[in-house]
């Protein structure tokens, strides 16, 4: 039997090949968008960690101090302790792990951020009345957006802060071993990042890479809602600003803003990151350098150690009840100012580095 032609149904059929032939575009330009992120997002993370880490060095030292008897005055007494027994370099003690963690943060961080404006998109149907350029979200969808992508992070990160914090931590084993002709003494526990990792994965196999995930959690998620949506929010401040002084006819977008614009837009955005959840961050710390520390106070007490301290480590809120009850809320913010100085210039240099890579490779 001999099939009548159907003008509406090749015309539906045409209207489908076509359908599926933009699809295929707009994933292609998705990957390939998400792959300049990989990139751009891994460069601007280098460029961050080498600005910031000898704050971070010194955040941490503060943050895992013995609660009953503080070794540092402040942040300038623990930099200048640090230095003086360890070198200028001491205060780069587990650089290597952190500047891998900062490739794979900032990567997932700037990937995720993405997708997820892609995501909520499509949920919220919101039109697009830019043509080729994606809508614009709300500040409130930005921030959304960011905490997703907070999500994904504190996976990759928990990892690499654990074993950052156990050698940025471990020189302090000179304040526990004094030797009496020639002063303090540095008893390292660990040669470096291997080490670490070795030990961890003997003690606790794969589980005891995510000691300290909880509190990695909560900071990631609300500092990366926090980052990503002070970040928009001021940069949308700026280019109104700038509209006003713009020639007639003329639009100002994020595309216009200077480096000066972009800097200043990311360092309020990393005040704004490391301040909103910083307890969780100093529970976090204290969390993951608990077996290192107490290794250092019984080989100061002649008890000796190893290092490989098989004692079981305090959970998220014992932690913090324990840091609360010795110092109050005061404990739970130690460390609180360098970290929120420190994340001004390198947050500054990480979107302006991504920006600017963005635009000239686009």
């Amino acid at each position: 039997m001999a099939h009548s032609y159907s003008p509406f149904s090749e015309g539906k059929l045409s209207d489908l090949a076509a359908t599926a032939q933009e699809t295929k575009v707009v994933i292609s330009e998705k990957n390939e968008q998400s792959l300049k992120d990989l990139a751009f997002g891994s460069l601007a993370g280098v460029a961050g960690k080498f600005v910031e880490f000898p704050f971070d060095t010194v955040k941490v030292r503060l943050q895992t101090q013995p609660l009953d008897h503080p070794i540092f005055k402040g942040p300038f007494d623990c930099f200048r302790q640090t230095v003086r027994n360890e070198g200028f370099l001491g205060l780069y003690n587990g650089l290597s792990s952190p500047l891998v963690g900062a490739m794979l943060e900032n990567a997932v961080l700037f990937v995720g951020y993405r997708r997820a404006q892609d995501m909520l998109r499509d949920l919220v149907a919101v039109p697009d009345t830019h043509g080729s350029t994606p809508a614009p979200l709300s500040i409130p969808m930005l921030c959304l957006s960011g905490g997703i992508s907070g999500v994904f992070a504190s996976m990759v990160l928990t990892p690499v802060e654990l074993v950052k914090c156990k050698l940025q931590v471990q020189q302090i084993g000179h304040l526990y071993t004094k030797d009496s002709k020639t002063g303090p003494v540095p008893k390292a526990l660990h040669s470096g990042p291997l080490s670490v990792i070795k030990q961890i994965y003997t003690q606790h196999g794969l589980r005891g890479f995510y000691l300290g995930h909880f509190p990695t959690f909560l900071r990631e998620t609300g500092g990366g809602a926090a980052w990503f949506g002070s970040y928009e929010a001021v940069c949308r401040f700026l280019i109104t600003r700038e509209q006003l002084a713009a020639p007639e006819g003329k639009i100002i977008t994020q595309a216009d803003l200077q480096a000066p614009h972009l800097m200043f837009a990311g360092a309020l955005a990393g005040m704004a990151y490391n301040f909103i959840l910083f307890p969780a961050d100093c529970i976090k710390s204290h969390m993951q350098t608990q077996d290192v520390l107490r290794s250092h106070q019984r080989s100061g007490s002649g008890v000796g150690g190893s290092g490989g301290s098989t004692a079981a480590n305090k959970g998220f809120i014992a932690t913090g009840k324990e840091i609360f009850r010795s110092e109050g809320i005061r404990g739970l913010y130690r460390g609180c100012g360098i970290t929120v100085a420190r994340s001004a210039p390198s947050s500054a240099i990480i979107f302006m580095t991504y920006e600017l890579l963005s635009r000239r490779f686009a």
